[in-house]
């Protein structure tokens, strides 16, 4: 079972809540700290349970109140965190179609990521909240190859049945001869087991394929594709064998090197918060020798610092 860092909160009671977040933003000055502290308390349903009670209390809006109080990235982690989970992910994916170029790697890295139940509620938070089609316009923004693996993603209907060994390594069979095992790339055939195959067939598929060819499924899509595909193969292949080691390499990715990717790593920190983040956690000092919090601390500053290691724990 995956272990979050934020479950919900047994002791929870709207009413105060509401309160101590009104008592935080009210009069001269804003007590951040005790925004955190609230906010870092709560499940994400009890979070939207506190919208309700806070405006009713006070007949103010609480997210209104939030924006006009805070800045930077701190205000943005905190207003991802009062966001329902797929409105979160239609939101950045949003941003991701509709500013200037396509930021392939938010597409990638939510599409090739999230279960059949996520990518659904998505589409359905994408339509409600800006009144398009999440389907068409990934459609209008990318073309080819890399358009037909969103496509397929975008559908959200992965198989969800026992794992078949005797298809796992039919399907390695195939993934080999349309890849390695001849001249040219036949796509299709990655992208029909790729996106249509349930994780733990994947898995024990990608097991057959190292027995057969003795590499790994990443190496081969490494050298049979290039660009945004093989990227978003590789992405799907790497959450069905482990997805916290995944976000975890997200996380180190955004901060690694000069500069920090804030919008990449406050995804990952608040997508995974009560799905596994502890797993995320326990995999990144695995692979980096350092803690996730310890990185955090060297990579980030004030409030958005002390908010992102409120919910990491």
């Amino acid at each position: 079972m995956p272990n979050p860092t934020i479950t919900p909160n047994p002791a929870f009671n709207a009413e105060e809540e509401s309160q101590a977040l009104r008592k935080a933003m009210k009069g001269l000055g804003t007590n951040e700290k005790a925004i955190i502290e609230s906010v870092a308390r709560m499940c994400n349903a009890q979070r939207q349970e506190v919208i309700k009670v806070y405006k009713t209390m006070f007949g103010r809006d609480l997210i209104d109140d939030l924006k006009s109080e805070l800045g930077g990235d701190f205000e943005d982690t905190v207003l991802a965190l009062f966001m329902k989970p797929a409105v979160f992910d239609a939101k950045c994916l949003h941003g991701a179609i509709s500013g200037l170029g396509t930021k392939d790697k938010v597409l990638i890295e939510i599409m090739g990521s999230r279960t059949n139940e996520q990518i659904q509620e998505i589409k359905e938070a994408y339509k409600k909240k800006f009144k398009s089609d999440l389907e068409k316009d990934i459609k209008g923004d990318t073309s080819g190859d890399y358009e037909r693996l969103l496509v397929s993603l975008c559908v959200g209907a992965r198989e969800e049945k026992p794992v078949d060994q005797a298809l796992a390594a039919a399907d390695a069979q195939k993934l080999f001869q349309a890849g390695e095992g001849q001249w040219g790339t036949d796509e299709s055939v990655f992208n029909h087991i790729i996106c249509l195959r349930g994780y733990g067939q994947l898995k024990a598929t990608f097991h057959e394929y190292q027995k057969v060819t003795g590499h790994n499924i990443l190496s081969a899509i490494g050298k049979e594709f290039s660009g945004n595909v093989e990227e978003g193969l590789q992405t799907v292949v790497k959450v069905a064998i482990n997805p916290a080691q995944f976000f975890a390499e997200m996380a180190y990715k955004s901060m690694k090197g000069a500069g920090t990717d804030e919008d990449r790593l406050i995804r990952v920190i608040v997508s995974r918060s009560e799905i596994d983040l502890a797993d995320v956690k326990t995999e990144f000092q695995t692979a980096y020798g350092k803690s996730l919090a310890s990185w955090i601390k060297d990579d980030c500053g004030g409030d958005f610092k002390r908010m992102l290691l409120a919910i990491v724990g």
